[in-house]
């Protein structure tokens, strides 16, 4: 199952160390790469089940893919992991021609990918029958239905970034640029009623599971933080483990047990660094550490150009000083605290302050262009912002505006009409 350590016991000590040395690799930032992931929709009726005969046709269909890796997440949720690329410009044209040709490439399977936070046609069901989300699955259950919709209902938008060499300003920023990412690019609308209901009803189901392995791993608010590997040592072993590998097919936990309790004695077996390095795939802070830095907080995308732009405006605001600096200042009114989270995925850029504080962040990016000599990413920025960022509005407003002129923007893309999916809760 992995390597083990060579003492009875993995130390605590031993496993402080060992996420903060490899969570974290330094250097300068050369490499960047995008998580793609979809919905997965029959065309003619975007509220027929999925099986497992449709996973295997989509599958087939990727076999066009060139620029990553294609995998199933446990409802029939597709994920293109990309390749990691030195230029953003360059890599994203390469993923847009890469995922234009497996569109083409589903066509004459009926199942059509759509790039929605949350599937608003279909309750949650798991297709992949592994220890792991059977695990993952009674889990969550503990506290409630929100672990099911997430595994099983939501898809969202990957940003991995390295680390660079100042550490702490990047982890900073990025946690800092959180509520505005969730904001600007909320995706996945919960229908109310005309023009209302909340923007992310991805963040909000996310928001609702397990605390411990979601929130932010730095929570106080400030742009100024405390070291950054210790901060994730510390929350990665005061984490609930979620599930234990056995040869069996039972991979559930004790409830309650922490990582840090385990390793104290209190879990089935002695704890083994294999143990440590999958708990760690276990966490999903909207700022996860795995060697580089990956933002999990941008709801799926209906264009590969609007998910583009997530990655060009984080890739830019790390890269450049004076744009980091620009965005430090236009993110200072709007710390990622629970209740301003809260704000950005209900009420989106309509929130005056998110709106503002996304501006300032687009604007820095913008300014920054011809700095780093990317002028490809100039257009993708652009287009975002004046469709959505000047207009204080964000992708999940179109949809709210089809759905209360009677029409279902995503069944459109599917193919048919549907009603106007049923509230959820948020």
């Amino acid at each position: 199952m992995g390597r083990q350590c060579s003492d009875a016991r993995f130390s605590e000590v031993a496993a402080e160390t060992f996420v903060a040395s490899t969570c974290f690799k330094t250097g300068p930032p050369r490499l960047v790469g995008l998580e793609l992931e979809w919905l997965l929709y029959h065309r003619a009726d975007p509220t027929r089940p999925l099986s497992t005969a449709d996973l295997d046709l989509a599958r087939h269909a990727g076999d066009v893919l060139t620029t990553g890796r294609l995998t199933v997440e446990p409802g029939g949720q597709l994920e293109l992991s990309s390749e990691p690329f030195s230029d953003p410009a360059l890599g994203l044209r390469r993923i847009d021609a890469d995922v234009s040709a497996f569109r083409a490439a589903l066509q004459p399977t009926g199942l059509e990918l759509a790039g929605l936070g949350l599937d608003p046609h279909r309750p949650p069901n798991r297709l992949l029958d592994l220890p792991r989300y059977a695990a993952m699955e009674r889990y969550f259950d503990r506290g409630g239905p929100a672990g099911r919709t997430m595994m099983c209902s939501t898809a969202a938008v990957q940003i991995n970034l390295d680390v660079g060499e100042d550490v702490a300003t990047r982890w900073d920023l990025l946690h800092a640029l959180v509520p505005v990412l969730i904001a600007a690019f909320a995706n996945s609308p919960v229908a109310t009623g005309p023009g209302r209901g909340t923007r992310s009803g991805r963040a909000a189901v996310w928001a609702a599971i397990d605390p411990a392995r979601t929130r932010p791993a730095r929570t106080d608010g400030a742009l100024e933080t405390a070291d950054p590997r210790a901060a994730w040592a510390e929350y990665a072993l005061a984490a609930p483990v979620l599930c234990i590998r056995t040869e069996g097919p039972d991979w559930s936990a004790p409830p309650g047990l922490t990582f840090r309790e385990w390793l104290r004695g209190r879990g089935p077996r002695p704890v083994t660094l294999a143990d440590l390095e999958y708990h760690l795939t276990t966490l999903f802070p909207p700022v996860r550490p795995r060697g580089h830095l990956e933002l999990r907080v941008v709801d799926a995308q209906r264009t590969e150009a609007d998910a583009a732009a997530a990655l060009a405006l984080a890739w830019v605001l790390c890269t450049d000083p004076t744009a980091t600096d620009a965005a430090r200042e236009a993110l200072e009114p709007v710390p990622a605290d629970p209740h301003v989270l809260a704000r950005a995925r209900r009420t989106a850029m309509a929130d005056t302050e998110l709106a503002t504080a996304a501006e300032g962040c687009f604007a820095a990016a913008i300014g920054a262009i011809d700095r780093l000599a990317a002028p490809g990413l100039r257009p993708v920025l652009e287009s975002f912002v004046a469709r959505y960022v000047e207009r204080g509005r964000c992708p999940a407003d179109d949809t709210l505006d089809a759905w209360s002129a009677g029409r279902d923007l995503e069944a459109e893309i599917a193919g048919g009409e549907q009603p106007c999916p049923a509230s959820r809760a948020s």
